[in-house]
């Protein structure tokens, strides 16, 4: 766990707390960051494999390839991903408490 991460689990319960629902949909929005960029790394990884009958090749294998990386990346982020969500959701409260006036 990172000092973001640990900074992140400290001010989310304020932020819910003044704004139900906004700290969920920030959560949701950093994952789906994570997994976007998991997928862009990913990607490289699949184009120099060469599949051959009876069990792949073809067209719809190139086509559905995207697909199973896509939901690879999002699997990945269900296991606790890299980190990086974490990170997002820490600056996205950061920026929101900058944003908000003093009380």
């Amino acid at each position: 766990m990172t000092a973001l991460s640990v900074a992140a689990g400290l001010i989310q319960p304020l932020v819910a707390a003044a704004n139900p629902g906004v700290t969920d949909r920030m959560r949701e929005t950093a994952e789906n960051f994570e997994a976007t960029f998991l997928a862009q790394m990913m990607k490289p990884m699949f184009e120099g494999l060469s599949t051959e009958a009876p069990f792949g090749g073809g067209e719809a294998e190139g086509t559905w390839r995207s697909f199973m990386i896509e939901a690879m990346a999002k699997q990945t982020v269900k296991a606790g991903g890299i980190g990086l969500a974490d990170q997002v959701v820490a600056q996205m409260l950061k920026m929101q408490e900058a944003q908000e006036p003093a009380a």
